[in-house]
């Protein structure tokens, strides 16, 4: 399935269910953006303060919000051909990569007392062939679901396909 394909799939609703990253994994932007912003001000006591203070707050807020859209853009979904994230801010930048239900090993989640109180789960889907095409996704909402939905497709597909090689 192409870049093309897989968008007018997920803007369409092709995909059997689509999740989306929780408001947790916005803390660390938020983390490194505050990190950044005291570098930022520590620097301009030195320096020509003003410009730098000016210039490196704006760089700071530029990265903030292209973190934030991008973390806003993450979406698993499942089709009929398997397991795909599409991410993407700007228009060179938008693509999806993902495991095929054939290749998928299995899937699980991170349990814990804060994903369960949050509803945010750390997934991984893992390929059978090689880890360096595994999927892991943190602080996905409702991440449990999403695997326990991954598993059970799994096992459809894999029962539907057991004759066949």
């Amino acid at each position: 399935m192409n870049d093309a394909s897989m968008e007018t799939a997920v803007i369409e609703g092709d995909a059997f269910n689509q999740y989306k990253l929780s408001w947790v994994a916005c803390f660390r932007p938020l983390l490194v953006a505050g990190f950044l912003s005291a570098v930022v001000y520590l620097f301009s006591l030195s320096a020509i303060h003003w410009v730098f203070l000016a210039g490196g707050s704006a760089l700071v807020f530029i990265h903030l919000v292209y973190q934030l859209l991008f973390l806003r853009s993450v979406l698993l979904f499942m089709n009929e051909e398997g397991v795909w994230v599409y991410s993407g801010v700007f228009p060179w930048d938008k693509g999806a990569g993902g495991v095929r239900w054939r290749d998928v090993d299995d899937a699980s989640y991170v349990p814990g007392f804060l994903g369960w109180v949050l509803k945010a789960y750390t997934i991984r889907i893992g390929h059978r062939f090689t880890r360096g095409s595994e999927i892991i996704l943190r602080a996905v909402k409702n991440g449990n679901q999403a695997v326990e939905q991954i598993n059970g497709l799994h096992s459809e597909y894999l029962r539907s396909n057991e004759g066949v090689q």
